[in-house]
């Protein structure tokens, strides 16, 4: 017993100092000093700077309350979120099973056996006669006798073992549970950034579609009067027939534009419901008939490339994954060594439950065992090349996110450039077309052209206030992406 706890003391010892595998750490890979596309735009369009990080909470430089709801709406109630939630307790949960695997166990025993141990059959079985010869006296048949009563016996008990992590196999595999908790973290993370930015995506689309929708019925109000008005001119003889069928066409065109934007704004309400965790219908009644995009920040701070990996949750997930992987080599690795464990019981055992619970009725036994492999197929060398391998794959994984990262911030203040000049030279044009408008309506009234040539800049001034329209939700979506390529929205969740 001395002997066993002397050992038991040895291998705590020496647990700290052995752990087989490589110790990871933090992969630093190079990025720029600062971002390409930063650069002064078109006023009034927003301008990237570097001055400070990006905002976390970016939706309410937008100052919409409607969208701050939905946006706080959506992290309460999606149930995309609310299951990445649970898969974060999983993690968690296997972290606390992998920590078991270090600890000894203990179990608690209770048996009741009877037994007839049929003495007599084994002596006669041997050639041993109970009539005649040493079996047969008085003292060995009452020996014999009481020996073939049935009896009981009556044990309490406890076994416990311990397998000895001596090289780190254990507290390896704890260490990638680990990661993999924080992994499923991030990638919670990583969908709350995406869950925000669809949320304000969708509900820009609402309000665009809000204003196209607007757009047409204005043209529809002033197309009904110059329709009366070529029909009034035509019965006074001051316009032809096909001056009256051109303005009931265009009439009839503009109406025919209103059922795909009622389509877009009914379908933005039940996305908006659906990403809030309501049922799609819920938010028929909400945000009215008339609406408009909000009014863009006046400046974007972006940073510097350098906090990005530690701003950007599936930067983040990509490491932690690479933890992981690094651990896992070094549970792969301990497979190569043995294994030490220690078993023992103790516990009390009698024929008679009045003395079950006396001293002399104790039992006990200790048994160190040592598992050496020596031959398994090579699954062991090539469980280690695979781990080796996983590792290497989750490093370029690693690399791959970190680039597509800046990818994306540099493909957004790209955006940002190319969608500030198309709505300076669209405002242009709108206004442009809208005085040439008021002018040849004028002439057209004084009957000096034809209604021909009021149609035809008609037509391209309502293209030109659509286009603008789009435009100004590109540009709005563009720079949802941009904040949300910053990774910012889920530091305080």
């Amino acid at each position: 017993m001395r002997a066993a706890c002397g050992v038991l003391i040895l291998m705590a010892a020496l647990l700290p100092a052995c752990k087989v595998g490589p110790n990871f750490k933090p992969p630093q890979e190079p990025v720029p000093d600062q971002y390409a596309g930063v650069k002064a735009l078109p006023e009034p369009a927003p301008q990237p700077s570097t001055d400070s990080a990006a905002p976390s909470f970016w939706w309410r430089e937008f100052h919409d309350p409607e969208l701050d709801d939905l946006v706080d709406a959506a992290r309460r109630g999606n149930l995309d979120l609310k299951g990445a939630y649970l898969r974060i307790v999983e993690a968690r949960i296997q972290v606390q099973a992998a920590r078991a695997q270090g600890l000894p166990s203990l179990d608690a025993s209770a048996s009741y056996t009877r037994d007839q141990l049929g003495l007599a059959g084994i002596l006669k079985s041997q050639g041993i006669s109970t009539a005649s010869g040493p079996a047969s006296s008085p003292a060995a048949q009452e020996l014999i006798s009481s020996l073939e009563k049935p009896f009981n016996i009556y044990q309490l008990g406890f076994d416990a073992s311990w397998e000895i992590d001596l090289f780190g196999k254990v507290r390896r595999s704890v260490e990638a549970a680990n990661a993999q908790s924080v992994a499923a973290v991030e990638s919670r993370n990583d969908l709350l950034v995406s869950l925000e930015a669809e949320v304000a995506q969708t509900y820009f689309q609402l309000r665009a579609s809000q204003t196209l929708r607007q757009i047409a019925l204005d043209e529809i109000a002033a197309q009904r009067e110059i329709a009366d008005l070529t029909q009034d001119r035509h019965e006074h003889g001051l316009a032809g027939e096909p001056d009256v069928d051109a303005a009931r066409a265009q009439l009839t065109s503009l109406e025919a534009q209103l059922p795909p934007y009622e389509q877009t704004i009914a379908a933005s309400r039940h996305a908006l419901a659906v990403l809030i965790g309501q049922t799609p219908e819920s938010l028929d009644a909400r945000f009215g008939e008339h609406g408009e995009l909000p009014p863009l920040p006046a400046n974007v701070p972006v940073g510097v490339p350098s906090v990005l990996a530690r701003r950007r949750p599936d930067i983040r997930n990509s490491e932690a994954v690479l933890h992981a992987a690094t651990a896992q080599i070094g549970v792969s690795i301990a497979g190569l060594f043995p294994d030490i464990s220690l078993a023992g019981s103790y516990g009390l055992r009698n024929l008679d439950t009045h003395y079950l619970f006396d001293w002399s009725s104790h039992f006990y036994s200790v048994a160190p065992t040592v598992s050496l492999p020596i031959f398994q197929g090579g699954a062991l060398i090539a469980s280690v090349r695979l781990s080796r391998a996983e590792a290497a794959e989750a490093a370029l994984r690693y690399r791959e996110t970190v680039l597509g990262a800046l990818q994306e911030v540099e493909d957004g203040l790209s955006a940002l450039d190319e969608d500030a000049q198309r709505i300076a030279a669209l405002k242009q044009t709108v206004g442009a077309d809208q005085r040439a408008v008021e002018v040849q309506l004028d002439a057209y009234g004084h009957g000096v052209i034809s209604y021909i040539t009021v149609l035809t800049l008609q037509l391209q001034t309502i293209q030109a206030r659509q286009q603008l329209a789009e435009a100004m939700l590109t540009q709005s979506t563009d720079l949802v992406k941009l904040y949300k390529a910053l990774g910012g929205g889920w530091q305080d969740a």
